[in-house]
């Protein structure tokens, strides 16, 4: 019986102890995001539910790393489909004021593109292509390409 409470309250001290742990965490990953989207707004996650696409950037510290293709490291981002498991990474990324030029690749380094990412006054993106490739994603077993420019908004 004692051995019975003690373990009882061993656990109801460590589940306590885990509770707060993560109260904490979560209360620093809201304030650091809400800092990050002040400081640095080429460090984000764009969608553009339309095309059912993404972008994951950051711009700054080139901190990104595509799902499954670890081995490439640390990059500055890549586009994303939810109907397409390629990727089109961006290799290259240059900031002047709310512009960033992009250097994109696909995944198998066979199409290149430059483009640039806009942020607009109203607080989305736009995606121009500027030169190069055309990005395509597989739709229903298909090629689709994704517009010359496209608006994304921040998830």
């Amino acid at each position: 019986m004692k051995k019975a409470k003690i373990i009882s309250i061993i656990t109801l001290i460590s589940l306590s102890l885990t509770i707060k742990a993560q109260t904490v965490d979560n209360k620093q990953n809201t304030q650091s995001s809400t800092l990050n989207t002040e400081v640095n707004p080429f460090k984000a996650h764009l969608v553009n539910d339309e095309f059912q696409v993404w972008l994951d950037i950051d711009f700054i510290k080139n901190s990104i790393k595509i799902p499954g293709q670890e081995i490439l490291g640390n990059l500055p981002g890549y586009f994303g489909a939810k109907r397409d498991t390629r990727k089109w990474i961006i290799s290259e990324a240059t900031i002047k004021g709310n512009t960033a030029k992009l250097i994109i690749i696909n995944d198998y380094g066979s199409e290149d593109l430059t483009a640039e990412l806009r942020i607009n006054k109203n607080g989305t993106y736009s995606l121009k292509q500027l030169s190069g490739s055309t990005i395509k994603i597989v739709v229903n077993n298909k090629w689709l390409k994704i517009p010359k420019e496209i608006v994304f908004i921040r998830k």
